[in-house]
């Protein structure tokens, strides 16, 4: 097949499109927990994506179309479900900041 033959043949084709929200998220402050307790970190975080986020983004329609190794890319049908699923899963993450902070005797917790 030339080349002039193969553009015929892609000009008959319909391309399928559709809408889709990405959804990017990562840990904050992943690099200097990994430094500081390797093992802990990486059992908590894979703990909060497997209890909370995970089952958070499919409950909304999403799935994760790529993890990052402190994060992921997950796609939805709507931005408004990505939305609520960012929320929903957000309080879980709050939650182990919040508990990180207690185990490390910090006085702040960012959000965010």
């Amino acid at each position: 097949m030339t080349f002039s033959d193969s553009r015929s043949f892609v000009a008959d084709e319909r391309v399928e499109r559709r809408l889709a929200a990405i959804l990017v998220a990562d840990a904050a402050g992943y690099s200097r927990l990994m430094h500081k307790d390797e093992e802990a970190t990486h059992l908590r975080l894979t703990a909060l994506l497997t209890d909370t986020v995970l089952p958070t983004i499919v409950r909304h329609g999403g799935r994760v179309v790529k993890n990052t190794g402190d994060g992921f890319l997950a796609e939805f049908p709507s931005a408004v479900d990505a939305v609520r699923a960012a929320m929903q899963f957000q309080n879980g993450v709050h939650e182990f900041a919040i508990d990180e902070a207690e185990d490390t005797g910090l006085a702040g917790v960012p959000e965010g």
